[in-house]
């Protein structure tokens, strides 16, 4: 296992993309120490800005954890596809980008773009998450693929943008436009949700199980369910279930919680 802590509290971002089990297990301890990374507009070598160590007492040289405060560190398991990291501490943005394979646990806050365009993989934040968590850069329609991302407390705007597959848990609260442009994939909210769920949503599964504002006049009332079923796993409800946007032909699925919402009732006599 390599072991990896700030030699001092960056002052300006630093853009860490090398920072990947896969390039770490495929280098000696020296040359890890020589890699490149950006502080600001300056080039780096890794050691200069983070103390390294290899622990000899783990055998799974796939194993990379980085401890300290890193909230101005980006990019930190860019592109991985395999092996375990665990960071102990805020991070900045981009977290799990492109993200193919492999797992990464944050103990603390994870800053915007966690698990942007991610593909494949696992990643878990104990703390929050920042705005646009899986959605693309601007410009961009390729969001969220595969995977798994599970946050323990509450995300920003725009989470799950132009979402295609996956998984996203929130079990905190969901700001505005959560899944907006979704094509397909899952997002659950365990707790409440801002106005403009699934804007522009074409397909996928958005579920809120706590309290939300209001539903876009977009989409349409089809039943009222007992519960939702995602990944094997049974959500008891009961939830409005809306079908939308309608405004893009879309057919995405919104499951709104009933007992969570009764401003929502009205939604009855259409039924």
């Amino acid at each position: 296992m390599f072991i990896l802590k700030p030699r001092y509290a960056f002052r300006v971002p630093v853009e860490a993309g090398c920072m990947t089990t896969d390039v770490f297990s495929e280098k000696s301890l020296e040359e890890i120490k020589s890699l490149v990374i950006w502080e600001g507009n300056k080039r780096r070598k890794l050691e200069e800005l983070f103390k390294v160590e290899c622990n000899d007492e783990h055998e799974n040289d796939e194993a990379l954890r980085i401890s300290g405060d890193l909230s101005k560190v980006k990019k930190i398991g860019c592109g991985m596809t395999r092996g375990k990291m665990v960071i102990e501490g805020n991070t900045g943005s981009h977290i799990g980008e492109n993200m193919k394979g492999g797992s990464i646990i944050v103990y603390g806050d994870a800053g915007s773009w966690l698990g942007s365009s991610m593909k494949g993989g696992r990643i878990e934040v104990i703390g929050k998450a920042g705005d646009y968590v899986a959605s693309p850069y601007r410009g961009s329609t390729q969001g969220m693929k595969g995977g798994e991302i599970i946050i323990h407390e509450d995300i920003g705007n725009e989470a799950g943008c132009f979402m295609n597959g996956g998984f996203i848990k929130i079990e905190g609260n969901a700001s505005q436009f959560l899944g907006i442009h979704m094509k397909d994939g899952t997002i659950l909210v365990q707790g409440n949700s801002d106005s403009r769920v699934g804007a522009e949503m074409l397909d996928g599964k958005i579920i809120v199980c706590g309290h939300v504002r209001e539903v876009l006049p977009t989409f349409a009332i089809e039943d009222v369910r007992p519960s939702v079923k995602i990944n094997g796993e049974r959500i008891n409800g009961p939830f409005y279930r809306f079908v939308g946007d309608l405004a893009d032909n879309g057919d995405g699925k919104l499951y709104i919680s009933k007992p969570n919402n009764p401003h929502m009732s009205f939604y009855e006599e259409y039924l």
